[in-house]
């Protein structure tokens, strides 16, 4: 870490965002919106093959597992063939996963089909985060990471009503509806990204190495975010939302509209923190940001457990979104710091993707084991614990409090290169 890190520069003028950065989040929101409409369908077409729960639970499973496994191949190949190439072909994989789903006359065919979609979903998601935040200028990366998650957040929250509507009119009409606005979006968005010169393969500078996943770990930062995306992994993504419906039913013996109350409350918090607060880690630094929003996180995942009410459950819910709108914006940009703009990151993203996918799959699997065997206090009590872990490793980073790339010179500029 150079001197230069420890500088407090004035702040620079504030950078429009390239109209590109616009076009992918577009992209993300539609991305997010179509996973919400195929939601309510995809368990019920699984079942009326005449398999049971798990089974049909285990098509859901089947995305998120493929993109885990694909996760690494993805990395590499965006340093290979380029951010927009990848960025395409991934949206039509899941075109082409989801319009085959539709299709499908087997269980096993919906089950392959639907997991072929993770391989598209990761090349989507690893190529549209580093592209956004090669184009994102330095000292607006916070912004843009709260940008980029609230286009997911929105599309996942808006696409869930559109497809129980679908739902009454044909089980197989969310799946068709979604593959084909992919195939327009990847029309529309593959035109627009054609006339940028910004995007594409770039041919590596001199002295500016790819950010490879060995090279980002031997940054406390990256480390530190490792650690936290798998935390947000576990108990955001993971153990909240395959806990709370179970918590509420057996636990608090409530009806099952209360856990989709208690959702909702966590995607208020979560959209009202990044809506309002998705900037300020470029104002006063990652770590304080990233760190208050563990925190919160940790405090509404763990007192479930300690105190198991209704009106705790639904307060935590809001706390614990309100943590997950600032940690996640935070961790995204500081990632965004070590690769910067001139380098390719795409191995680096992956495994932080990968961090947050084997939390989100991990997660729900153990925190399940805890709750049936030593009950739902200790399940909650765990997942707060894995992200106060976090908290005190982003605690224990020698990274600065202020990024040198929110107010000054950009970081692949300040010392970082080597990360």
């Amino acid at each position: 870490m150079s001197a230069h890190d420890h500088a407090r520069p004035g702040p620079v003028p504030r950078a429009a965002l390239p109209w590109e950065v616009w076009a992918l989040l577009a992209g993300s929101f539609l991305v997010a919106a179509g996973y919400g409409v195929v939601a309510p369908a995809l368990p019920v077409f699984a079942r009326s093959f005449g398999v049971g729960v798990t089974a049909a639970a285990a098509v859901v499973s089947a995305l998120p597992v493929l993109r885990l496994l694909f996760a690494p191949v993805s990395g590499r190949l965006v340093a290979r063939v380029g951010e927009r190439a990848m960025y395409l072909t991934g949206l039509l994989v899941v075109a082409a996963s989801t319009g085959a789903c539709a299709l499908a006359t087997s269980y096993p065919q919906l089950l392959v089909f639907r997991g072929l979609g993770g391989i598209g979903s990761t090349m989507f998601t690893v190529s549209a985060f580093s592209l956004v935040f090669r184009l994102a200028p330095p000292g607006r990366r916070g912004q843009v990471s709260g940008m980029f998650t609230g286009s997911f957040l929105l599309g996942g929250i808006s696409g869930p009503a559109l497809g129980g509507l679908l739902v009454a009119v044909d089980l197989h009409a969310p799946f068709v509806v979604y593959a084909a606005a992919l195939v327009v979006a990847t029309a529309v968005v593959g035109g627009l990204l054609a006339r940028s010169s910004g995007v594409g393969v770039r041919p590596p500078e001199p002295g500016v190495e790819p950010l490879t996943i060995s090279r980002a770990l031997r940054s406390p930062t990256y480390r530190a975010a490792l650690t936290s995306g798998l935390a947000t992994g576990w108990a955001v993504q993971g153990v909240r939302v395959a806990l709370i419906p179970l918590f509420v039913a057996v636990a608090l013996g409530r009806e099952p509209v209360w856990a989709g109350v208690s959702l909702t409350l966590f995607a208020v918090g979560d959209g009202v923190l990044l809506l309002v607060t998705s900037g300020l880690s470029d104002r006063r630094g990652r770590r304080p940001v990233v760190v208050a929003g563990l925190v919160l996180v940790a405090v509404g995942t763990a007192c479930l457990g300690v105190l198991p009410d209704l009106v705790v459950l639904l307060v935590a819910s809001l706390v614990a979104g309100a943590g997950s709108g600032l940690l996640q914006p935070a961790q995204g940009a500081a990632v965004a710091d070590l690769v910067g703009s001139r380098r390719s990151g795409g191995p680096a993203l992956s495994g932080f993707q990968m961090a947050s996918d084997v939390g989100a799959v991990v997660g729900p699997v153990a925190a399940g084991a805890l709750a049936e065997h030593a009950g739902f206090g200790v399940a909650f009590g765990v997942s707060g614990a894995v992200a106060l872990v976090a908290v005190v490793v982003w605690l224990t980073t020698t990274t600065p409090g202020v990024i040198a790339g929110a107010r000054g010179s950009p970081p692949e500029e300040a010392g970082t290169r080597a990360a």
